[in-house]
């Protein structure tokens, strides 16, 4: 059975999917990710980090603790009212004090990527007052280097 969505389901979808897009890459090249970056998981949630898997807020944690910061500029996002796909590119590490850095060092080396995000209703958040962007969790999560 085909689910139809309405004008109004597309369009809080949009909303929401704009407003986590900002808030998930703000927080994930902040210099505090490794602690503010696993709230936007639960422990039942799972994470594909360019065909490696992780389990849960914990393994998302452990992912990140290690990698250099990042940069990341969203190119595009397109949503439906389960879904976000967002595609970008991120560069890790710092930036250079010279563009005469080797072109073998990883930082600050641009690269592509497409995510894909299936975002669930929180049912421990408030609810969301009239106008307001409810609040999600990452319930899926999947990121791959494409470039």
């Amino acid at each position: 059975m085909a689910v139809a969505f309405t004008r109004e389901d597309i369009e809080i979808s949009t909303r929401a999917a704009d407003h986590f897009t900002r808030l998930y890459y703000t927080t994930y090249d902040s210099p505090t990710r490794v602690e503010d970056l696993p709230k936007f998981y639960r422990p039942t949630s799972t994470l594909t980090w360019n065909g490696n898997p992780c389990q849960g807020s914990e393994g998302v944690k452990k992912l990140i603790q290690d990698m250099p910061s990042t940069r990341h500029e969203v190119q595009s996002y397109d949503c439906h009212p389960i879904s976000v796909f967002v595609s970008g590119s991120v560069s890790h590490g710092k930036v250079p004090a010279t563009k005469l850095t080797s072109s073998r060092s990883v930082d600050d080396q641009p690269r592509v990527f497409f995510q894909t995000f299936v975002l669930v209703p929180d049912p421990v958040a408030p609810l969301a007052k009239v106008g307001e962007i409810a609040k999600y969790y990452i319930d899926a999560d999947a990121m791959r280097f494409v470039g």
